[in-house]
């Protein structure tokens, strides 16, 4: 079968497509005929080899695994023995090992059913973006109805879908973005849109209960300023600029101020959970929730998909048409 294959550490460039042999399943797994990939700003971290204290983890002097990709949305080839979710035939999307390729393998239980009312690409590009949103916000940020919440970078991968699940939870939102992106977070439901190339939202001397910042471009204490007395900050975004440890220092950083001051710092890694794959499927089939699609690129040119996301302004998600 075709793949994407990575034999060492660089630029986009360094991804290939090859052919290696179609990939096999264990009892509690699904063989996937991938229809779509979505390439997440860890994949072109990985491909990288960023940030290097990671490289142990990820494999030296290359990554342990060839074929890069997680997310995934196709059609279950075959089922091992003690599958009884999925059968052959079914469309399904979530999380799969080396997703960019045209088969790849993943759990019983890191899979769900696609929701019809989405492409392939559309769904591929919900399991990574929508659980970190849908964590952030509802377990971490804890959001009510009510609630005023503010998403920094609401028009990227993360952010388009943060919005529409901050709506959802019944709050009042308020989407950071460029200009060029204020009509896209304005469709996606925000109350207010903050266009950043014109106004600071850390010196507007408006206060929220909740910030979800996926851009890490503001400190700690200025992000601070805009929430609420007692009101959480959910510092997402990192930077890679930092090659050694990536926006681990702002996490640490996070983690050490929050214990003397009254407002919830609330960094965290989300965690792939098979009940929050299906409560962003029952989002979007109660029409509530809707992925962003930058670009879709074909197979062949995952490369210069992955270059894209390396740059940082994506708007919603780049995803591979396998």
């Amino acid at each position: 079968m075709k793949a994407i294959i990575q034999d060492g550490y660089g630029p986009a460039e360094r991804l290939r497509l090859g052919e290696i042999d179609k990939p096999g399943i264990g009892d509690g797994e699904v063989l996937i005929r991938v229809r779509a990939a979505a390439v997440s700003p860890g994949d072109w971290a990985i491909t990288n080899g960023l940030p290097y204290i990671a490289r142990p983890v990820y494999g030296l002097p290359r990554p342990r695994t060839a074929v890069r990709g997680t997310d995934v949305a196709g059609v279950v080839e075959a089922v091992g023995t003690s599958v009884t979710r999925f059968a052959p035939g079914d469309a399904v999307f979530g999380w799969a090992r080396g997703s960019f390729a045209e088969y790849a393998v993943g759990s019983e239980d890191t899979l769900t059913m696609k929701p019809a009312r989405l492409t392939f690409e559309q769904a591929a590009a919900l399991p990574e973006s929508g659980q970190v949103a849908l964590q952030a916000l509802r377990d971490h940020g804890r959001v009510r109805p009510g609630h005023r919440v503010l998403i920094n970078g609401a028009s990227g991968g993360i952010g388009s879908l943060a919005v529409q699940i901050a709506k959802s939870l019944g709050a009042e939102v308020t989407g950071v973005t460029s200009t060029g992106n204020v009509e896209l977070v304005r469709s996606l439901g925000a109350d207010h849109v903050i266009d950043y190339t014109r106004e600071d939202f850390t010196r507007s001397g408006e206060r929220y209960d909740v910030i979800l910042d996926n851009v890490a471009n503001h400190s700690l204490s200025r992000l601070r300023g805009a929430v609420t007395p007692r009101g959480t900050l959910v510092p997402n975004g990192g930077s890679f600029q930092k090659r050694w440890i990536a926006g681990g220092g702002r996490v640490v950083h996070a983690r050490l101020l929050s214990p003397f001051v009254k407002q919830a710092l609330r960094p965290f890694l989300f965690s792939r959970r098979h009940e929050d794959l299906e409560a962003l499927r029952d989002l979007v089939e109660a029409g509530t929730l809707t992925p962003v699609i930058d670009r879709v690129y074909p197979l062949s040119e995952t490369p210069q998909a992955v270059r894209h996301v390396g740059t940082g302004h994506t708007r919603g998600k780049v995803a591979i048409a396998a």
